[in-house]
């Protein structure tokens, strides 16, 4: 069972002045708001680096500390810590930052990836190098639903290095990473773990109509040391790849000053998603999410008594509909929501969602992640729903979350 005290956090940083003095607390959402600098001009794109090849296993073989030391020499250089200016309403002396998180390079064009939430209403945003080059930056776009953001600096293709992308599909539970940012303002830090788990989900940045949070998918969970200030940094694996964007931890720890501390599950978005939205960010200015329009019953409470109170069969397995938007996709494709009291405080009568296109659909996480990674706005699919004790069909044409 969950604990009462169990807190999900965004874990950008929050910088709080007074006179000569700091603290550090964790950020809070708001919307996003372009930068003033000047926008930077396109540079020519190169390929970036190729992964470093280190040869590691689980097991006989041990991990040297000079394949640690050579990855973070290859790799830490294309990291940058990001500090957020807020000019305009801040209390604070408008010289002086008012919050900060980590980023890195993507492409030779000066491309930056962070989270939106450590961007979220920065009227500046400057972007710091481990080479000690500092410049400014424009904010090209984000989207509040995978919390990410896309920023571009005008600096040098020689000062840039850009870091590989690997593909998330083939992540592991087990496999070692590692997480290079800027925790509690400790810029360049590295820290390593592994893959804890997969196909995790989170609430979004993004309010839903009516109220509620819309739903992030396909989370990686790891245990590598992430805290404030490692937001939007990279999460690498041992070929020098990126495996995720560091976003969240869950934590029941906080410092005196109201800071969360690691508690060895921390959160990032898996890059497959990163790569879709951020393509459609820098082409459009924004990411359309898929959208069907559906409240879904949370994970924690599939178990035998809601199962059987629900009418479904003890070995039902899939995403459980309490609630269909009106007008959204779901309900004009004739999906149906939970509308019969019970006993176990779920409504009985909504669809069980167990295939999209063929594709088994277990949880709810499997259906967030079949979304965002192979399907767009507009495109028709297949949902098989158990109903009633009886396999059907339905199509649907996908939306735009709204």
């Amino acid at each position: 069972m969950k604990s009462r005290f169990n807190t999900t956090v965004i874990v950008a940083v929050v910088l709080f002045v007074v006179t000569t003095s700091c603290s550090l607390s964790s950020a809070v959402s708001g919307n996003p708001t372009a930068t003033s600098p000047p926008s930077p001009t396109t540079q020519q794109t190169r390929t970036p680096s190729q992964p470093l090849a280190i040869p590691t296993t689980f097991g006989e073989q041990q991990i040297l500390a000079s394949d640690l030391a050579a990855l973070y020499q290859r790799v830490s250089p294309g990291v940058v810590t990001i500090w957020r200016f807020d000019t305009n309403g801040s209390p604070q002396d408008p010289n002086l930052p008012t919050g900060q998180g980590s980023g890195f390079v993507i492409d030779y064009d000066g491309h930056i990836v962070t989270n939106q939430h450590v961007i979220n209403g920065a009227d500046e945003i400057e972007v710091n190098f481990s080479s000690g080059l500092k410049a400014w930056a424009e904010l090209i776009g984000s989207d509040t639903d995978s919390d990410l953001a896309v920023l571009k600096v005008d600096v040098l293709q020689e000062d840039l290095v850009p870091l590989p992308l690997a593909d998330s599909d083939q992540v592991r539970v087990g496999d070692f990473v590692v997480a290079i940012g800027n925790p509690f303002g400790l810029s360049g830090t590295m820290t390593i773990g592994i893959v804890s788990a997969l196909d995790r989900t989170l609430a979004s940045q993004n309010i839903a109509p009516g109220g509620g949070i819309f739903t992030s998918g396909d989370i990686i969970q790891t245990d590598a040391a992430i805290n404030p200030g490692n937001s939007g940094g990279p999460l690498i694996n041992l070929r020098g790849e990126v495996i995720g964007v560091n976003q969240a931890i869950r934590t029941e720890s906080f410092t005196l000053v109201g800071e969360s501390v690691n508690s060895g599950v921390g959160f990032a978005i898996p890059v497959n998603t990163v790569q879709q939205v951020i393509t459609s960010i820098i082409e459009y200015g924004r990411y359309r999410y898929p959208y069907l329009g559906i409240a879904m019953m949370g994970e924690d409470l599939w178990n035998l008594k809601i199962i059987e109170a629900l009418g479904l069969p003890p070995d039902a397995a899939g995403v459980y509909l309490t609630d269909v938007t009106p007008g959204g996709p779901a309900e004009q494709a004739g999906l149906r929501g939970g509308n019969r009291r019970t006993v176990v405080g779920v409504n009985a009568g909504g669809d069980l969602i167990i295939a999209l296109d063929g594709n088994p659909i277990r949880r709810n996480g499997d259906l967030l992640s079949y979304l965002i990674n192979n399907t767009q706005v507009d495109q028709v699919v297949t949902l098989t729903i158990l109903r009633d004790g009886e396999e059907i069909d339905i199509s649907l044409t996908i939306g735009a979350r709204p």
